[in-house]
């Protein structure tokens, strides 16, 4: 400051100097030139200085705009039968040859966008096995009549859209369509935070996932505490069924989300431990009354069912000494599912419900571990670069309990067990490899014939390999 004072008041002096120094022939134009030089290098230096401290200063600010996702591109050989009736008659097909696939399981695109003041937007979309095709095409065969025929199945979801206002780091109140945070998966779901080549099995077969609902959240973190409390619409009974339990309740068929019952979760993440996350969440909300069925206001045999959906989650993450060891355990009951099950099946062929029996209980619990071997390679350690070699073991049954009534599908009910490695070139790609096998129970059937059928069902191993991504970018 005080030499930009010092410049001025020289710049201000200049003139009258020069006019002093005229009447004085001592003086020359040569130590003019000179003294009016250093001034101005002197100005444009200190000029030069400031311009630099302030474009160090902008490009430490965080970027207001956010572009960032993730993706997956796996191959799958899965050394089983996939006939749709091999859990009918498991005899039938114990020894069908193989099958492979190919697939893009998830495709994201994230923008974020900082207001300021507090105010902040996040939106995600995503692309689920390649997203959907359709075309209009003329046919010669008939006629030469346009006709759209679908060219590729998936989905594309808007996955999140949330505006947020931040009044602290404690408090955040977060308003639009939004993750629902229960469950180890739903939270922490991008390809880099599990090892399996595909999202952890038993989580996806009795809740939803990705669960993300239009709600209102408040969340925030206090020293080694995170909190979020979410208010959303219930689950939609129509769409439970026996091996996905209430997973398909989510989301809506129609152009609205119903939301004649509500609900509510919560999730609370402690962190005391350095590289150990312990978190605990659940849900709790009524199913029956969220659809457009007409048959709910006529019948009286349905007049009372709420289908009351609890669910109780916990999970952890440790992340230390070149391991990572992860896990969970998932209960949910479901009331009433007795008369849901009847109702669903009574449903119109039309209808988008499955029309399934449904379970009163449901499991999920599962662990995995992997070492990073590249640790003890002092020259790829150096490089950021790691292998983790991993196992994991899951339980799972979405008919783990069923009312006297409901029909329960045993094959429901499996063990899986993987084991395989995760390759990271760089920190934010992995290529994956593994072996899996699902591991079934018993059956006994009794056929159209009267004959008694008993066994196991057939197991079901696989390989597969993929490649993942995940990241923010940022320039």
């Amino acid at each position: 400051m005080q030499s930009k004072i010092l410049l001025f008041l020289l710049l201000a002096a200049f003139p009258f100097a020069l006019r002093a120094q005229q009447s004085q022939p001592e003086v020359s134009e040569e130590v003019k030139a000179q003294l009016k030089a250093e001034i101005m290098a002197e100005l444009k230096a200190e000029l030069q200085s400031e311009v630099k401290t302030e474009v160090k200063k902008e490009s430490q600010k965080p970027p207001r705009l956010t572009v960032g996702g993730y993706g997956e591109a796996v191959m799958t050989r899965n050394f089983y039968s996939d006939n749709y009736l091999r859990y009918l008659y498991p005899w039938k097909y114990k020894d069908d040859k193989s099958h492979g696939r190919f697939d893009l399981p998830h495709v994201v695109i994230w923008l974020g966008y900082d207001f300021g003041r507090g105010w902040s937007m996040g939106t995600e979309i995503e692309f689920e096995h390649g997203g959907t095709e359709s075309a209009i095409e003329t046919e010669f065969e008939e006629g030469g009549e346009y006709e759209s025929e679908v060219e590729r199945g998936g989905e594309v979801a808007l996955e999140q859209f949330w505006i947020q206002k931040s009044f602290s780091e404690a408090v955040n109140l977060r308003m639009g369509h939004i993750i629902v945070p229960v469950g180890g998966t739903n939270q922490h779901h991008m390809p880099t935070e599990f090892f399996g080549v595909y999202r952890p099995a038993g989580e996806n077969a009795i809740m939803p996932c990705t669960w993300h609902e239009t709600g209102i959240s408040l969340w925030g973190r206090v020293g080694n505490w995170r909190y979020e409390a979410m208010f959303l619409p219930g689950l939609d009974s129509d769409r439970f069924g026996d091996d996905t339990w209430v997973s398909g309740g989510a989301g809506s068929p129609y152009e609205f989300k119903i939301a004649n019952a509500y609900a509510g979760a919560f999730r609370v993440d402690n962190y005391s431990v350095p590289g150990l996350r312990l978190s605990l969440s659940g849900y709790a909300g009524n199913s029956f009354s969220n659809t457009l069925s007409a048959n709910r206001n006529s019948s009286t045999t349905y007049k009372n069912v709420k289908g009351t959906v609890l669910i109780g989650a916990f999970d952890f993450h440790y992340d230390a000494h070149n391991w990572v060891v992860r896990g969970n355990f998932d209960y949910g009951h479901l009331t009433n599912s007795d008369k849901i099950s009847a109702f669903n099946r009574g449903l119109p062929n039309a209808s988008p419900s499955p029309k399934q029996y449904v379970g009163s209980d449901a499991i999920a619990t599962g662990a995995e571990a992997g070492y990073d071997l590249f640790s003890q390679i002092g020259c790829l350690k150096k490089k950021n670069q790691r292998l983790y070699v991993f196992g994991r073991y899951e339980y799972y049954d979405s008919m783990y309990k069923t009312a006297k009534s409901v029909l329960k599908q045993n094959w429901c009910g499996r063990q899986r067990i993987a084991a395989g490695i995760n390759y990271y070139p760089i920190k934010n790609i992995v290529i994956k490899a593994e072996y899996s096998i699902g591991l079934l129970s018993t059956y006994e059937y009794e056929t159209t014939g009267g004959e008694i059928q008993k066994g196991n069902f057939n197991n079901e191993p696989a390989f597969s390999i993929g490649i993942a991504y995940s990241g923010l970018f940022k320039r």
